[in-house]
């Protein structure tokens, strides 16, 4: 059976393994490159649309692995909106507007495709139904899951490293619970990231740029949605959260930091979590490998939760997001800078 799981992520590993360097030359055929400034960590011109082999790899993998259904369709036609906005983005910098237009765009193809939150669990028994606030809420949770891989990508091999972290977490989750396409979906993306990691860990050749992160976080947050409509369960939507609890809760803080200093939310800046452990004194890669720890404790809390589903569980999480939270604060990630 775990070779039904081991096709997607080794094709699509492999796929994105040899395409990489053919989308590098592409990337600086087209212009699609990032310059150094005083925002950025890297000293030389880098390509960016590495994002678009990860792209290519989980849709050959997804379309070799499942039976093309209207909710698979559904969700690869919405990445492919979101990696065309990406593509866009990664060459010509679009307003910050344009790229949430086109996010949305995305996340209510989900919908016209029938994928999206109806209802969540009643912790004191039964469900809440949302009716009308169904569909602004599942946009919302699309677009939210979106950014928030978008936002952490700021060191070499960061956002892969979390995004391959994460999705291995939901798809043993799914594998563990027997959710067939959440956990080929989920291999076939932890593959093509990866394969694509080898040429993104520093010293990075290639970055993935928002074609990259922003599919990334959407296709967690597709699968996270179709987990909750195909499967009845909260587990489903939940879990993808709390694996992605690091650049999620780095986005919080980023949101009040710059509100708190009167900034427009959505202006860059040099405060979020990998630019404050820089200025302590790591370096990429332990800035890094210090991330992906961290992240690969809320997963293994995730799968606690999932398993147990029990205060103690709850409690774990709940000890590791106040512990990131109190060592995010004690280096001054809500000042700034």
């Amino acid at each position: 059976m775990l070779s039904a799981y081991g096709f997607p992520f080794l094709l699509a590993m492999f796929v994105s393994f040899v395409l990489t360097p053919y989308i590098k030359k592409l990337a600086f055929k087209i212009g699609a490159i990032d310059k150094p400034d005083s925002r950025r960590v890297h000293t030389r011109i880098m390509p960016r649309l590495g994002g678009l082999a990860i792209y290519i790899a989980f849709v050959l993998a997804a379309i070799a692995s499942l039976e093309l259904t209207k909710d698979i369709i559904g969700i690869l036609l919405g990445g492919t909106i979101i990696v065309i906005v990406g593509v866009l983005d990664d060459k010509y910098q679009l307003p910050a507007k344009v790229k949430l237009l086109g996010q949305i765009l995305a996340a209510c193809v989900l919908v016209a495709f029938g994928i999206q939150i109806e209802w969540v669990n009643n912790p004191f028994g039964g469900y809440f139904y949302l009716e009308y606030f169904s569909i602004p809420l599942t946009i919302f949770w699309v677009v939210s899951f979106t950014n928030v891989v978008n936002l952490i990508d700021g060191l070499d091999g960061l956002a892969a490293g979390v995004g391959a972290i994460a999705s291995l977490t939901v798809g043993l989750v799914a594998w563990q619970f027997g959710y067939y396409h959440i956990a080929v979906l989920s291999a076939a993306l932890c593959g093509a990231i990866i394969g694509f990691l080898r040429y993104n860990f520093n010293p990075a050749s290639i970055f993935m740029g928002d074609t990259g992160s922003m599919f990334i976080g959407y296709v967690m947050a597709a699968i996270s949605v179709y987990g909750a409509v195909k499967t009845a369960a909260t587990v489903a939507l939940f879990v993808p959260a709390i694996a992605l609890g690091l650049p999620i809760m780095d986005t919080a803080f980023a949101i009040l930091r710059r509100y708190s200093n009167g900034r427009p939310i959505f202006s860059p800046d040099k405060g979020h979590l990998h630019h404050r452990l820089l200025d302590r004194g790591f370096n990429q890669k332990e800035a890094v490998l210090l991330m992906y720890a961290i992240t690969a404790a809320l997963c293994i809390g995730a799968v606690l939760w999932a398993e147990f589903d029990g205060f103690y569980a709850a409690l774990i999480i709940a000890a590791i997001v106040t512990a990131v939270a109190i060592g995010a604060k004690k280096i001054g990630i809500l000042n700034d800078k």
